[in-house]
């Protein structure tokens, strides 16, 4: 009897010991399952996150050479507009100089003024046509300064233009159909060094007018303003 008695004592207590190893080896298999659903879990959003993370980066580089792109295509048509606007200064300020050259445009800078005057000898009255100044001397002049660089040009302050004329009028010349007593001052815009030059050259200008018994005085001008042809043109 105490043999089968401690027989199933022993019994009861293996089973005892096997039974609660039975359920801690459960527990401990359903905590490790619970736990690498979590991981399986985090690591999804993990992978999610990271994925998230390389289309921005790549959005991002494509935005960034578009923005490079759009930056060169500003720069070219930002060159290209300076080059207009290089032109059309160019052209304006050509037209301004035609327009100078041609006598609408009120012009002023440095100069010379070229007198010419009668002869204040006249030996006889049958000669004394030739000792007054006519037409072609002043047009000698206008011609030299002209050619000289001379930018604008007036004849007692009238403006002439590219299609102006000078004729003689019995004792006084007329200027685009304005008549112009004697003395007769020529006014002209340029370099005043090179004009001055220009008009007294051994054999020039200034020397064939003496030739022809004209007085002249050629006179640098800090400051000459011209206005511009106002008068019809023919």
């Amino acid at each position: 009897m105490k043999r089968q008695a401690r027989s199933r004592l022993l019994l009861t207590l293996i089973c005892l010991i096997f039974g609660a190893m039975l359920g801690f080896s459960y527990q401990h298999a359903k905590n490790e399952a619970s736990r690498r659903e979590w991981s399986d879990s985090e690591w999804k959003k993990e992978y999610e996150y990271r994925s998230a993370l390389l289309a921005l980066q790549k959005e991002n580089r494509s935005l960034k050479q578009q923005l490079v792109k759009k930056q060169e295509e500003l720069a070219a048509w930002e060159k290209k507009l300076a080059e207009e606007q290089e032109n059309e200064a160019g052209l304006a300020k050509e037209a301004e100089q035609l327009r100078m050259h041609v006598g609408k445009a009120r012009v002023k800078g440095k100069g010379v003024a070229v007198t010419l005057s009668d002869s204040s000898y006249i030996p006889s009255e049958a000669s004394a046509t030739n000792y007054i100044v006519h037409e072609q001397h002043v047009w000698k002049v206008v011609h030299e300064l002209l050619i000289s660089g001379a930018e604008a040009v007036a004849i007692n302050g009238q403006r002439i233009s590219h299609r102006s004329y000078i004729v003689c009028n019995g004792p006084v010349i007329e200027v685009d159909g304005t008549q112009h007593a004697a003395p007769f001052v020529i006014s002209a815009i340029g370099n005043p060094d090179v004009l001055m030059s220009a008009l007294e050259l051994p054999g020039g200008i200034v020397d064939e007018l003496v030739e022809d018994h004209i007085d002249v005085k050629v006179e640098k001008q800090g400051a000459i303003v011209l206005d511009p042809v106002f008068a019809p043109e023919p």
